[in-house]
């Protein structure tokens, strides 16, 4: 299990509904609205200790699996 860095959701590697390699790490994601918001600014979520706050996330997408 990865942890999607955008809102700390735990994703399955092999079902990520998106992936992004920065400086040569994989990381998987939820959902595209995460990984956007990865990508936009990845410095941002790399070596954070803590999601965003939940609420926040909401905005991104739909409601998780």
């Amino acid at each position: 299990m990865a942890k999607d860095l955008v809102c700390g959701m735990e994703v399955e590697e092999a079902k990520a509904a998106a992936t992004s390699v920065y400086k040569g790490q994989t990381y998987y994601f939820c959902s595209v609205g995460c990984k956007a918001a990865f990508d936009k600014d990845p410095e941002k979520y790399v070596g954070k200790a803590r999601p965003e706050h939940p609420e926040a996330h909401g905005g991104l997408h739909g409601p998780h699996h």
